[in-house]
């Protein structure tokens, strides 16, 4: 496998078979990856929540 087949990678890292094991990233890359991945987080936790109804405080703190 090549490096320019990984859009972010700087360098593969691999066993004696030829199988990837580890990936060198730019940190700056690595830092937009991480904020990828909770955006997506963020995203499908509030697509489990948009039918519920909101409640005020005093509802919330009753129902815990």
């Amino acid at each position: 496998m090549q490096a320019d087949k990984y859009p972010f990678a700087q360098e593969l890292i691999t066993d004696t078979e030829g199988n990837i094991r580890k990936v060198v990233i730019d940190f700056h890359d690595y830092l937009r990856l991480l904020e990828a991945i909770e955006d997506e987080g963020l995203i499908l936790a509030m697509k489990t929540v948009e039918q519920e109804i909101p409640l005020n405080i005093d509802e919330a703190l009753a129902q815990l």
